[in-house]
């Protein structure tokens, strides 16, 4: 039977890489007959329309092999489909019909919930790195929802030059799909290869320079998925860095999205409010061509999700001694890069956010928004 052989994780991988390379450019013809295209804008590093709505593909196929692989049973795979279709569908909606910022945080939170109170996916509990376990308790529920918020936001944000969040994704998916499998977790091992595969297929269509964008509805549901992929796995597990494998996996957004808080409150400016200060921005800025500071930030994730998989194998401790020369070259590479300059940084001018009829001119290179969340 089909479902027996999606067992192997590379077989579910495949196939729904494959799936994805399958569909996207009927979604790409769907967005061009409807007009769903992003315009060049003041933030934008592209210079001709483009069409998105490319995270709709890899949202269906996500399901179609989860379903496929007879999970749709398990209730944290349940929660995971129908909090990433509505996730995807708000998505979709805010490509089409921008919402601000504040509505669709909302939309968000409430979604956020879906899979914490109807199908019980709860971070209960976070391991102590210097021994033991911190119960959560009755903080299960907030927690949970702002770690699922956090991670839609800081993969939307980076979604800002040609294959960028799609390739940064599939490098954090494939490094949380190698501890899972260390760590025996069933249940997550599909979900997790079902997910690189999305991004995976999705990448020769979005690499620079790109034929069609994943726009909010993929970024946000590739963040959502990650989320739950991180609650009901490595999160779960007794190890001494469960909370630190997830964050390193995702550490290039994480601290990019961290240093553009920081930079916006010391400018006296909302957080939601967009600048060009992000690492992609500050790349290009050197001098680096799309493609090279691409490639760049890969190689970083690359590193922090080498760097996770190696401390899941460690024993109690012994991450601290690596982890802190880490956080300080972080610290130092975003100071030379100006990660951290506190000086005013390009933000849009009205004129440039006319969205003509039918055409969605969102001052997006690649899903880059013209407001934060």
């Amino acid at each position: 039977m089909l479902s027996d052989k999606l067992s192997s994780p590379w077989i579910t991988f495949t196939l729904t890489a494959g799936i994805v390379l399958a569909i996207t450019p009927a979604v790409r013809r769907f967005a061009l007959g409807v007009g769903a295209l992003v315009k060049p804008g003041s933030r934008s590093v592209h210079t001709r329309a483009v069409p998105h709505l490319g995270g709709v593909g890899m949202c269906a196929a996500f399901t179609a092999v989860m379903l496929l692989a007879g999970l749709g049973d398990l209730e944290e795979i349940r929660g995971a489909l129908i909090g990433g279709g509505l996730i995807c569908a708000l998505g979709v909606y805010d490509d089409c019909k921008p919402l601000n910022a504040r509505a669709k945080l909302m939309g968000q939170i409430l979604i956020a919930l879906v899979p914490v109170i109807f199908y019980d996916v709860r971070i209960t509990f976070l391991s102590n790195p210097f021994g033991g376990y911190i119960v959560l308790g009755a903080l299960a529920v907030p927690v949970t929802v702002f770690w699922i918020v956090a991670s839609v936001n800081v993969v939307n944000l980076i979604d800002g030059l040609d294959g960028l969040a799609a390739g940064v994704t599939a490098i954090s998916s494939l490094t949380l799909l190698f501890i899972s499998m260390q760590e025996g977790q069933a249940a997550v091992v599909p979900m997790t290869a079902a997910l690189a595969g999305c991004t995976v297929g999705f990448l020769p269509y979005n690499f620079n320079p790109a034929k069609i964008f994943m726009g909010d509805a993929g970024a946000m549901f590739l963040g959502y998925a990650l989320a739950l992929v991180a609650v009901e796995g490595t999160m779960k597990s007794a190890t001494t860095i469960a909370l630190l494998v997830p964050l390193l996996a995702l550490g290039v957004p994480i601290f990019d999205t961290s240093f553009a808080i920081l930079r916006r409150l010391a400018n006296g400016h909302p957080i939601y409010e967009a600048d060009r200060g992000h690492l992609h921005h500050r790349l290009i800025d050197l001098g680096l061509t799309q493609r090279q500071a691409v490639i760049v930030i890969y190689g970083m994730s690359a590193y922090l999700g080498l760097l996770a998989i190696s401390l899941s194998s460690l024993g109690p401790g012994v991450w601290i001694v690596l982890a802190v020369p880490v956080l300080a070259g972080v610290f130092v590479l975003a100071k030379k890069a100006g990660l951290l300059e506190l000086k005013e940084t390009a933000k849009e001018k009205p004129s440039d956010q006319v969205r003509p009829k039918k055409v969605r001119s969102n001052l997006r290179s690649n899903g880059m928004h013209s407001k934060g969340f």
